[in-house]
């Protein structure tokens, strides 16, 4: 893939502290998958069985893990190729349009509202009265934060995302469009056949260095602060209720919803389409597998999976004997017949 940026293989090699394999002069002006690339691309290769098909394939050179059989074409030699290639994504990663450091003209900007060094405000960005804007915050068009929110140094805000009133976002987080930061919580109250709402007068949290995907929403709590915790990242069209509690370096896959007051440990992963039932607590280190439904606490460092979830072994255990249902049927039938004769003979 072209993108206007060159590099030697040499400088490549020393960005992300690898041991060179080949001419340190070989020009490298893009970045592909082992089945596209092409000549002045580089790629990586996790495994062997990868790396062949990298040794074969039409790239100028390859990251690769230290240990991988040699091969002919030049190589960066790490331990972790991934971890080396993106680093070498960043290297050559296009320009994204950032707004012009300072206020776009045609944004609003409450007069109590602070904006700090080297922040940049699109245009059509709205700052509500109080909120506070950290040094080199970038916040893209059609942006939205609310009254005395607050945003951490470091922050990129991707357009039309909204951050609602009293919101704090940690520093160096990422949202991307169209995400919802402190909406209302899900709460009512039946009285007389009529649901009634209780107020929302909570916050939300999201720490330091999470990331938040497209259209995803995090919900404020009742009382007291819905938080996301350090590190943690957050895919597209996920639903965190609230007052949950996700703890640090977690990972929520898409489509994920967590119903309000629940905890999810330090070091999760939740998978696509999970759904967790509120007031459920999740324990640290657990993994829990796409389309899982989870009604009840999980222990710390469990493998789930199913509906409702159970351990992932004996959920695996249940889908093959479901399997073989039809067979048992049949053969129910069959013995049922033959019983129905011997009967009938008598």
């Amino acid at each position: 893939m072209e993108t206007h940026k060159e590099w030697t293989l040499g400088e490549l090699a020393a960005m992300v502290g690898g041991e060179l394999e080949g001419d340190p002069l070989l020009r490298i002006t893009g970045v592909a998958p082992i089945d596209e690339a092409g000549p002045g691309d580089v790629t990586f290769a996790e495994d062997d069985k990868k790396a062949s098909a990298a040794a074969g394939g039409g790239a100028s050179a390859v990251v690769v893990r230290r240990g991988t059989r040699p091969f002919a074409k030049p190589r960066i030699v790490v331990d972790d190729p991934r971890l080396a290639f993106a680093r070498i994504l960043a290297a050559f990663e296009p320009e994204r349009g950032v707004p012009a450091e300072g206020i776009d003209p045609r944004s609003v900007v409450h007069p109590s509202a602070t904006v700090l060094r080297g922040a940049r405000v699109g245009p059509n960005v709205t700052v509500e009265a109080g909120a506070v804007i950290g040094e080199g915050v970038v916040l893209y068009p059609g942006v939205y934060i609310g009254r005395e929110a607050k945003v951490g140094a470091g922050t990129i805000i991707y357009p039309n995302v909204v951050v609602r009133e009293r919101v704090v976002i940690g520093r160096n987080v990422i949202i991307h469009p169209g995400a919802v930061i402190g909406a209302d919580g899900f709460g009512y109250v039946e009285s007389g056949g009529v649901r009634r709402k209780i107020p929302q007068i909570g916050t939300v949290i999201i720490e330091d260095d999470v990331e938040i995907g497209a259209n995803a929403c995090v919900d404020r709590a009742t009382m007291g602060a819905t938080v996301i915790g350090k590190g943690t990242k957050v895919d597209n069209l996920v639903q965190i209720g609230h007052n949950v509690k996700v703890g640090e370096h977690c990972v929520i896959v898409a489509l994920t919803g967590i119903g309000g007051s629940s905890e999810i440990g330090a070091s999760c992963t939740l998978a696509g389409a999970v759904g967790i039932k509120d007031h459920v607590k999740v324990g640290p280190g657990s993994v829990v597998a796409a389309h899982t439904l989870v009604c009840a606490n999980i222990p710390p460092g469990a493998f789930v999976s199913g509906s409702p979830a159970r351990p992932h072994r004996e959920q695996l255990a249940i889908e093959a004997a479901a399997r073989k249902l039809p067979e048992f049927l049949e053969r129910v039938r069959s013995l049922e017949a033959e019983i129905g004769e011997i009967k009938r003979s008598r």
